[in-house]
């Protein structure tokens, strides 16, 4: 077992301190933009295998996949000529459509692909005659936030037949978009002098930078003589973010960057806003050419980890930012000092994983790829139910029960939201979180170049593509993260460089690779992460294997256990019963008009013990299944736990407080002879669970 320091210490090493701080953004050099590092592929070109393909799949068949059928935020939507919305922002049919695209295309599943097309031909055969996209019909209710989650990029590029009408409506769109930005930020920034009630909270100012991703999209594919016209708004957006007073810009800065739970909330502090906040500079680089701004998103990402994320590799946050400890300090009128518990919403690790995927496609710095697996393999599919049918809103690092918690110890969130259900508090995470593993498969695989192809995110899947005009396909057999063995077979009709990302965890000479099953080489990663091979015209058998050594990560005198990229929490046995799903405004039952038969709120209460100090000098492998053919599926359960550690543990006290778990104790005294051997197995399968361990001293 080998000991290191916190995951940030290794990119804190890599990065160079201080930033500076961008100016308002001038011409964009011509339109022509500072360049990805690597080019994403079509949608569809990636598939998911394996375990992966199994977890998607559940997405597509049940709660993912059925919502457009039964949830009322969806099935009867404004956006489709219904009634509801959950607020005045109009985001969960855009959120809904932001994932079932890639959904869709990714697992080829033509369900989902009839309901985009009827949101779709509903959309566009409904835009109003000024451009505007969307049930909205005054200015007091058209806020262009929403707008921003459309995926019509990557549906004209998975679907060609529908390219025309996308980018004829999106033309519309942009020309109207652009008179209201100019018009004082209308649809932006909220004006109370004339009845605006569109973004009450200043979620769009927070996120000015994504509808311009969308806009590069369309000015590089398809500018159709509108390039002028598309670039202003991208800076009119830009501009309206900095005059809204929600400039990224200003708050990635030490001594501004907040680095304890201390702090006023803000548009900043918030946790989803922080999340897709981190490429926001990278945004800008891409308008301006101001290479401050690539150091400043190192040092931005580098003090989100440093100071608020999880073990679990997500942000922490029951809305806003946590700092690192696993219980959220916040003060009472009073002035007493209550400890309440830390979470991370589902939308925290989603939107991290876009992220990190983004950041790297865009600066190749390998441990930011990093950190979309780890919240991949982690924080995503813990908060997700085995079956995949109900979610929870907030996740704790240490969760020894999933219930409502009668004496509120949240800051920001209902107390019922560690539940696992159809709508546990804020619904966002309902309509969004299906979108993480589709984006990430469809990120998978990227262009170097012409002549390159890079597998970057690992895991089991396949590739079709071309590289030099010819046909180039590549199946990933894996159990990756559980197994550190990936075959590839690649299947060429012509040469090409081929490069497989090398997580920076990965260190030792038993790191190698062998190619069409000769003498193993030496992995050698260069500054990207990638291992470079030289393949020919032919079929190549490629297999790399990257050992996964157990080890522990120290945060406030406590530890995380990790194998590899999976962190590895106490396994708690519990009892579930199930009722129900409640409203998420009053928290009483839906009626059955809306829901589905199988949507049901859950309770989860331990039936093992939980309060445990451990040695971690007797950390080892237990039950180790993880490189046989096939993985049971659902994979992110007790029960199919692939591999699990055994640890030498002692019972200790453990206070609750607030109805939950209190602080770690730190270093507490145990006796001997009162030692267990406990389990522990991977934290997305373990729904309650310790992750975050004191370090037993002996008396």
């Amino acid at each position: 077992m080998r000991s290191r320091s916190v995951w940030t210490s290794l990119l804190s090493v890599m990065l160079l301190p201080g930033a500076s701080i961008s100016t308002p953004a001038e011409a964009h050099e011509n339109g022509q933009s500072r360049a990805f590092q690597f080019d994403s592929l079509p949608l569809g070109a990636v598939k998911p295998m394996g375990w992966l393909r199994d977890q998607m799949t559940l997405s597509a068949e049940e709660l993912g996949g059925q919502l457009f059928d039964f949830y009322r935020y969806v099935h009867r939507s404004t956006w489709l000529g219904g009634e509801y919305e959950y607020s005045e922002l109009n985001e969960a049919v855009p959120y809904w459509f932001n994932y079932i695209v890639p959904l869709a295309w990714t697992l080829d599943d033509q369900r989902l692909k009839d309901q985009a097309k009827a949101f779709l031909d509903y959309t566009l055969d409904t835009q109003a005659e000024d451009g505007w996209l969307g049930p909205e019909t005054t200015r007091q209710t058209r806020g262009i936030w929403a707008r921003s989650l459309f995926a019509f990029g990557q549906y004209a590029e998975a679907d060609p037949a529908e390219t025309d009408r996308i980018v004829t409506a999106l033309h519309k769109f942009v020309d109207l978009a652009h008179s209201m930005l100019k018009n004082n930020f209308t649809g932006l920034i909220q004006d109370r002098s004339q009845g605006d009630n569109f973004d009450p909270w200043g979620f769009g100012v927070s996120r000015t930078h994504e509808l311009p991703i969308s806009l590069r999209w369309l000015y590089e594919k398809h500018p159709r003589q509108n390039s002028e016209v598309i670039l202003e708004t991208i800076d009119l957006m830009v501009e309206g973010g900095r005059l809204g007073n929600c400039d990224w810009t200003t708050f990635f800065v030490d001594g501004t960057f907040p680095k304890d739970t201390n702090f006023k909330s803000s548009g900043f502090t918030h946790g989803v806003n922080l999340a897709q906040g981190l490429h926001y500079p990278s945004v800008l680089v891409r308008c301006t050419k101001n290479e401050s701004l690539v150091q400043q998103t190192h040092d931005a990402v580098d003090m989100t980890l440093q100071y608020h994320t999880s073990l679990s590799g997500t942000i922490i946050g029951d809305e806003h930012l946590d700092a690192q400890s696993p219980q959220r300090r916040a003060f009472a009128s009073i002035g007493t000092i209550l400890t309440s518990l830390t979470n991370s919403e589902l939308c925290m690790a989603v939107e991290s994983m876009f992220s990190y995927t983004y950041l790297y496609r865009y600066h190749g710095t390998n441990l930011i790829a990093d950190r979309a697996e780890l919240a991949a393999f982690n924080a995503l599919p813990a908060a997700m139910s085995p079956d995949w049918w109900s979610h929870q809103y907030v996740t704790q690092t240490n969760q020894p029960w999933s219930r409502n918690l009668t004496e509120d110890p949240y800051f920001n969130v209902a107390t019922y939201s560690n539940t696992f259900g159809l709508e546990p508090n804020f619904p966002c995470c309902t309509v969004n979180h299906p979108q993480a593993y589709p984006k990430y498969v469809s990120s998978a695989f990227v262009r170097k170049g012409d002549k390159g192809l890079v597998h970057m995110l690992l895991g089991p899947m396949s590739v079709e593509t071309s590289v030099n005009g010819r046909s180039v396909k590549v199946e990933v057999t894996t159990n990756y993260p559980f197994s550190g063995t990936l075959h590839y077979k690649i299947d060429a009709d012509t040469k090409y460089d081929f490069s497989i990302r090398i997580p920076g965890w990965t260190v030792g000479e038993d790191a190698f690779v062998i190619i069409n099953y000769g003498r193993k080489e030496a992995l050698r990663p260069n500054n990207e992460g990638l291992h470079r091979l030289g393949v020919k015209k032919s079929t190549t058998e490629v297999t790399v294997h990257l050992p996964m050594e157990i080890t522990t990560v120290s945060r406030n005198e406590t530890i995380g256990v990790y194998r590899g990229p999976i962190l590895y929490p106490a396994d708690i046995e519990y009892t579930e019963t199930s009722h129900q799903p409640l409203n998420w405004t009053d928290l009483q039952p839906l009626d059955d008009t809306e829901v589905d038969p199988c949507a049901k709120d859950h309770i989860l209460e331990p039936t093992s013990a939980w309060k445990y100090a451990l040695d971690p000098e007797t950390l080892r492998v237990g039950d180790l299944a993880a490189d046989r053919d096939d993985l049971p599926n659902a994979t992110f359960s007790r029960e199919n736990s692939p591999v699990s550690l055994q640890v030498d543990a002692y019972p200790i006290d453990w206070p609750i407080i607030l109805d939950t778990a209190a602080l770690p104790p730190i270093a507490p005294r145990v006796d001997r002879s009162e030692k267990v051997n406990l389990r522990l197995i991977p934290f997305a399968a373990a729904k309650l669970h310790i992750a975050q361990f004191p370090v037993a001293r002996f008396n």
